[in-house]
């Protein structure tokens, strides 16, 4: 990814995770040093904490490669969008058929020098 005027940013693009399930893990975060938010990230338990550090880590890494000063690294934008909705049919009694959602996600973060 390439150098922003607000910082550097990286995505995760059809995450198989329900938004509103990221959110919860997203919003810990948002505004934090980015070494204090990866030991949040490695420590909470929920299945979106692991998607969500991914991808800090690798705007992490997209910052270090524009020679960034890692040290001084802070979490300016953190979201999680709605991605597409895949839709199946889960068959129930007497011929009917009930619908599932399974949700997606789009993981968004963007690092900046403070």
């Amino acid at each position: 990814m390439a150098a922003h005027p607000e910082g550097w940013s990286a995505k995760h693009r059809f995450a198989r995770i329900a938004p509103r399930k990221a959110r919860l893990v997203i919003g810990l975060i948002r505004g934090r040093r980015c070494n204090d938010a990866m030991e949040q990230l490695r420590y909470n338990t929920r299945r979106g904490a692991r998607f969500i550090r991914d991808v800090l880590k690798s705007a992490m890494v997209n910052a270090s490669e524009q020679e960034a000063d890692t040290g001084r690294l802070v979490v300016v934008d953190a979201r999680v969008d709605d991605g597409p909705i895949h839709k199946r049919w889960r068959p129930k009694d007497r011929g009917r058929a009930h619908p599932i959602l399974k949700r997606t996600s789009h993981i968004c973060v963007t690092v900046a020098e403070r």
